[in-house]
């Protein structure tokens, strides 16, 4: 067999090929089993960031064993995927305690103990309305202990209190709500058809300045509708406008605007009731009834006549 010049100078480099190649798989080999090993970890979750150093009890005893074995330091970081100064520190912290555990009580220390803390939280409670400065000097005028305000937040959060806006709605005496329960227990049999001849009207006042109700108070989490933690209000001495509207299940009024002034008896005839309630009973037709509240000008007298001679049910 006969075997030409360039045929052995290309089995030469073939040779020379491959060998290369091992010899990068060789370099390389390491490398890629660090990666792997990287990935592994990461996927585990043992990994959060290359300088973290309060690793998993059972991953920085797998670092010590390393090391016991005689890798180096250099060669177990790269296998276990964190910085090197990480496996010098648990060394280091094997030699001096022979453990690998943090140290108890570690850590920047509490700036108050825990007669401190109760005391803030129960002024909080007697003092619902007091905010974290207040309460801050209060600490220091009974204990003489100085602390910022953002650590008196961080005790009355340790005890489950927040600053919250308080709800406010319009005071009901008893007869109010007695009135209430009857109304609702009267109707709880009506239907869907009974309900679709109502018109349901009322007036929302918005005000024309801002209200940033920054009276905040301490209170627990779900206590909202809390009757001690509720502010009653029956008057609104900013300037705004009262915003008139009815709806049903078929339908709805458009909005009506009050502006210049308040809302009285004439004005809620000629205003809404003759451009907007009537034209809306007449297509109800006989079985139209019509709801508002008790409010002063919604019961004055030339209210009443004008619903009567206009044949309008009015639920009481």
């Amino acid at each position: 067999m006969q075997i030409k010049v360039h045929d052995i100078k290309n089995q030469k480099k073939g040779d020379k090929g491959r060998n290369r190649d091992v010899a990068e798989t060789s370099v390389l080999l390491p490398y890629l089993r660090n990666s792997i090993a990287q990935y592994f970890f990461l996927r585990q979750g043992y990994l959060r960031m290359s300088q973290q150093r309060d690793l998993p009890e059972s991953m920085a005893w797998r670092v010590i064993r390393r090391l016991e074995s005689g890798q180096t330091q250099r060669s177990v970081a790269d296998a276990v995927g964190v910085a090197r100064s990480v496996v010098a520190w648990l060394w280091n912290r094997l030699q001096e305690t022979g453990n690998v555990r943090r140290r108890p009580g570690a850590g920047r220390p509490r700036t108050t103990t825990s007669t401190d803390d109760r005391y803030i939280q129960l002024t909080a409670r007697r003092n619902r309305t007091d905010n974290a400065t207040q309460l801050q000097r209060k600490l220091l005028l009974a204990t003489g202990r100085r602390v910022s305000s953002q650590t008196v937040r961080n005790r009355l959060h340790e005890g489950g209190l927040y600053a919250r806006r308080p709800m406010v709605c319009i005071p009901l005496i008893p007869r109010h709500r007695a009135a209430r329960r009857r109304w609702a227990a009267e109707h709880r049999d009506w239907e869907q058809h009974d309900w679709s001849q109502m018109l349901f009207t009322d007036e929302s006042r918005f005000s024309l300045e801002c209200d940033t109700r920054r009276a905040l108070l301490w209170r627990d989490r779900s206590t909202r509708n809390n009757s001690a933690f509720v502010r009653e209000r029956t008057q609104y001495r900013r300037a705004g406008w009262i915003v008139w509207g009815g709806i049903s299940i078929g339908g709805r009024t458009d909005l009506h605007i009050i502006r210049n002034g308040t809302l009285t008896g004439r004005r809620y005839v000629d205003e809404i009731l003759r451009p907007h309630v009537i034209p809306y009973a007449g297509a109800i037709r006989d079985s139209f009834v019509f709801q508002d509240d008790n409010a002063r000008p919604h019961r004055a007298r030339l209210v009443e006549n004008m619903l009567e001679a206009e044949t309008i049910q009015r639920m009481e």
